[in-house]
């Protein structure tokens, strides 16, 4: 008597191990793009801290952004400069390099970019993934006039920007 699997057994152990790998592959993505939305909001945070350090040392001056006050920079943005340097004079002295977004996106609407006058800043991550779940967990960052289309950190001033 031959002693193997019959095609239906095969099959069978074959759509198992599909629904498996299914299933791991998901949670997979998911680990990752929580991983990036974690990434991002300590990368925005250092920011912050840099961004308030250069101002303690500069008369409570931000860094202007480069275009003008007007305008919002970037290592790619749509809406100003798109520099390196995008926040002028920050790194290395107040931050060891200016970070670039998880997703290391090329997209001039999906990145890191920062606006300000001098007085006041905007450091957002535009057009970011997960936005609904920074949301639920951090309603604080997600900024008011891009309701889940941007989220970060501002001053008081800055917010309207």
């Amino acid at each position: 008597m031959k002693r193997g699997f019959t095609l239906i057994e095969l099959l069978v152990v074959i759509a198992i191990i599909g629904i498996l790998s299914s299933v791991v592959l998901a949670s997979l993505s998911n680990a990752r793009l929580n991983a990036r939305t974690t990434r991002s909001i300590q990368d925005l945070h250092s920011l912050r801290t840099a961004l308030e350090l250069y101002a303690t040392s500069n008369n409570g001056n931000y860094p202007v952004s480069t275009g003008g006050a007007g305008v919002w920079d970037g290592l790619y943005t749509c809406w100003g400069d798109s520099t390196p340097d995008w926040i002028a004079g920050l790194a290395p002295t107040y931050i060891a390099s200016l970070p670039r977004s998880p997703n290391n996106s090329t997209a001039c609407n999906n990145n890191y970019i920062y606006r300000s006058d001098g007085v006041d800043f905007k450091i957002i991550w535009h057009d970011p993934e997960a936005c609904t779940t920074v949301q639920s967990r951090y309603p604080n960052l997600v900024d008011p006039g891009r309701t889940c289309w941007a989220y970060g950190c501002w001053t008081a001033g800055g917010v309207g920007f």
